[in-house]
């Protein structure tokens, strides 16, 4: 039986399924917060031990080699019966933790929210090192969680997937914006009025999930129209004044840009379901120290933020 090479480490087998992934040099070396010389250098190890090209560049991405696939599937399994072991050998001390945590979020928490996270763990983990990952219809959030590429997603679909772990970190209720001046500003908005109303609708963030909203007008065989597509949530609130467009969001998103763009917040016509905003994880994650404490501290944020909104 062939000798594994005695230069080959965890480190080499990390390179090698990031820059799988990542298909890129440059990126790989920001996720493993290391140098592109590096990286390179890993790189071309990596094809003398292997005695492959591994990847080959085309249009300035990296494309894997069929090797390099089959070695990629084999060394996530073994990074991972590593990481088991290691993983709780000792207790986690956030003060003097230098882990990366990795969070996949739409941007509708980024500034409310997430704020509030960045300043907790650098009060409470200042060596510890944050990743948000944003969250696309292209984006495969299940396996990102199963691979170790992602430790919590945060969502607010109405049906979330029952093969995860899940708790609620807000419970919000639904309301619809608008800029100050426009003609509902005063009078508020009924059904007929909300359906003939031009739109500012977020892109889904998932092919698998509808939001709320769509949701329940689609189970009583409604739409809106959607007058104005945007690929990001919070760039909405800055569209409304001084047009006739009409917002449909939670209302702790609603009151943080209302407290500094000219904007009036109403009443829906529909009695919308609340919003409920969950984190994710996988059961990989579930018993272990320092997951707990990032679920933790993401759940106080979340009841801080409706504490001080009420």
């Amino acid at each position: 039986m062939p000798k594994a090479p005695d230069s080959l480490d965890t480190h080499l087998l990390r390179v090698l399924c990031t820059l799988t992934v990542e298909r890129s040099v440059s990126r790989t070396a920001i996720k493993l917060n290391q140098s592109q010389p590096a990286i390179s250098n890993a790189l071309k190890r990596l094809r003398e031990i292997f005695k492959d090209p591994l990847f080959a560049l085309d249009k300035g991405r990296l494309t894997p080699t069929e090797h390099a696939l089959e070695l990629h599937d084999k060394a996530r399994a073994i990074l991972g019966d590593i990481d088991r072991l290691f993983v709780e050998r000792k207790s986690f001390e956030p003060e003097r933790t230098e882990l990366t945590f990795r969070i996949g979020t739409p941007d509708f928490l980024a500034v409310v929210f997430l704020s509030g996270v960045v300043e907790r763990m650098r009060r409470e983990a200042p060596h510890a090192r944050l990743i948000i990952h944003p969250l696309s219809p292209g984006f495969d959030y299940q396996n990102a969680l199963a691979q170790g590429d992602l430790d919590v997603v945060i969502g607010n679909w109405p049906t979330p997937p029952d093969n995860l772990h899940l708790s609620t970190l807000i419970e919000d209720e639904v309301v619809c914006v608008v800029g100050r001046g426009h003609p509902l500003a005063r009078k508020g908005i009924n059904v007929e009025q909300y359906l003939r109303a031009a739109h500012i609708v977020p892109m889904p963030y998932s092919v698998a999930h509808r939001g709320v909203v769509d949701t329940h007008l689609a189970s009583l065989n409604l739409s809106r129209s959607a007058a104005v597509v945007l690929p990001y949530f919070s760039m909405a609130l800055y569209l409304l004044p001084g047009t006739d467009l009409v917002f449909t969001t939670s209302r702790h998103f609603a009151r943080h840009f209302a407290k500094f763009l000219p904007l009036e917040i109403l009443p829906p016509p529909f009695e919308f379901p609340r919003m409920r905003f969950y984190q994710l994880w996988h059961e990989r994650t579930h018993q272990v120290d320092s997951h707990r404490w990032l679920r933790t501290l993401l759940g106080a944020v979340g009841k801080r933020l409706l504490d001080e909104d009420r």
